[in-house]
Formats: structure tokens, C-alpha cells, sequence
């Protein structure tokens, strides 16, 4: 059954803090997917997932035509995806917090002067749990 951010468990929140990878799912120009394999850190209360990506890659190309974009992550039998309507958002303040959110998850981000910020405003969520 889908399910909305405010409707995820304390299980999926810890599963979607603790140090994984997982892939984002983007679609070409031609409606066929592509898939990439990245870390993204969750804002639970604004519902956003973030991925720090280098401007001009095909994802961020991808995800500026405002569609849908899927990230699934996956560790043993446990898995959530999170789906919604993507949007790159290029401005130096919400560049720097997605940096901060990134190394509070994972480790300092590398130096990057053409970093972007990829989001999905999540709608459903389907999981494992």
C-alpha cells in the first residue's frame, strides 16, 4: 500500500537516516528510464529527498523537466522506494544545506563549483515494512 512522508514509521526513518546508497530512478526525453546509483539525504518534515549532483549530467538534465523520479533504497529484504515530481534548484542556500545534510549522512561532500541540487517532492512511498 502507498503511503505519504507523514505515514512512514520510526523504522523507515531510521532506515532512510542510516548510511545506505540506493539508485534514482530519472526519464529520458523518450519516456525510457535511467537509473543511477546515488546517496540522498530525507527532510521528513518538507517531504524532499536530495541528491548533490554535478550540473549538467543526465539526471539533472532528467530531473529539470519536472517529472517523476523514483529513489529505491535497499538493504537485505528491506527496501522503500520514494516517488514524486523532480525539480534542480541551482541557488547557493539550498546548495549549501543539501552539503549539510549529504556529510551529517554520509561524509563531507567533495569540491564541486558546478554542484546542483536535485529534489523529489515524494507523493507515494512503497517499502518492504
Amino acid at each position: 500500500m502507498a503511503r505519504r512522508t507523514d505515514e512512514l514509521t520510526p523504522e523507515d526513518r531510521t532506515f532512510l537516516t542510516e548510511r545506505h546508497l540506493a539508485t534514482l530512478t530519472t526519464l529520458h526525453s523518450d519516456g525510457s528510464p535511467h537509473v543511477v546509483a546515488i546517496a540522498f539525504t530525507m527532510d521528513f518534515d518538507a517531504g524532499i529527498a536530495r541528491v548533490i549532483a554535478s550540473d549538467g549530467t543526465q539526471k539533472v538534465v532528467n530531473a529539470e523537466r519536472g517529472d517523476r523520479g523514483v529513489l529505491c533504497q535497499v538493504d537485505g529484504r528491506r527496501w522503500i522506494s520514494l516517488e514524486g515530481r523532480t525539480r534542480v534548484r541551482r541557488d547557493p542556500d539550498a546548495v549549501a544545506d543539501a552539503e549539510r545534510r549529504f556529510e551529517a549522512r554520509y561524509r563531507p561532500p567533495r569540491e564541486n563549483p558546478t554542484r546542483v541540487v536535485v529534489e523529489i517532492e515524494i507523493d507515494r512511498i512503497l517499502g518492504s515494512g
